[in-house]
């Protein structure tokens, strides 16, 4: 008895075509009619799959470093990277005296003043050292009055750590106090609101 193979339309042996449920046969099949061979499958279960997964973790290993804290981040205007490890946020206000720049120091030390940072001083991140600490500081400023801010002032807040840049952009809040306290500086009843992100890398 012979089978015709629909593909090659070459006669097969009933033999090679006998289901084999335990073990895998691949036999070197050599028509008579044919000089080139052709593999047999006796058990299409037994298939040999290429596996992509080690590939699609790897892939998506790279992925989830790029996007994590040791990836090199970039914030505002600066060309310097760092490796960010992470970030404190805070809010300062004026409510007296309508100094933005007040406002905005009181938002960075609210920012650090709840963090302790010995990882630097005590050597936990393998070949970084204290003077390799970077900062960048972003403030949300109303924008009418981002031209009144002291930046150099503002920097003054920190007492270590490079800072890279400051980057000012649109925010805060201008509100009434309730009350013009005129020994206090007031001119009106404005009251200054500053928002500050704090990012800590190296």
């Amino acid at each position: 008895m012979t089978v015709c193979c629909p593909i090659l339309k070459l006669p097969l042996s009933s033999r090679f075509t006998e289901y084999q449920s335990e073990s895998l046969q691949v036999s070197k099949i050599y028509p008579s009619n044919s000089p080139t061979p052709f593999l047999s499958l006796a058990n299409k279960s037994s298939l040999q799959v290429p596996r992509f997964s080690r590939l699609w973790k790897n892939t998506t290993r790279a992925m989830e470093v790029q996007q994590s804290g040791t990836a090199v981040f970039k914030a505002g205007s600066s060309n310097a990277p760092m490796k960010l490890l992470f970030v404190e946020m805070g809010v300062g206000y004026d409510q007296h005296g309508q100094d933005i720049t007040a406002a905005a120091m009181r938002a960075c030390r609210d920012a650090i003043s709840s963090n302790s940072i010995p990882a630097f001083r005590r050597g936990s991140i393998p070949g970084v050292s204290f003077d390799q600490m970077k900062l960048q500081i972003k403030l949300g400023v109303p924008h009418s009055l981002q031209q009144l801010l002291d930046i150099e002032r503002v920097k003054s807040v920190f007492p270590y750590g490079r800072i890279l840049n400051v980057e000012v952009v649109d925010g805060g809040l201008i509100c009434s106090s309730g009350v013009c306290v005129e020994e206090m500086g007031d001119k009106n009843e404005d009251c200054y609101v500053v928002n500050a992100a704090v990012y800590v890398g190296y």
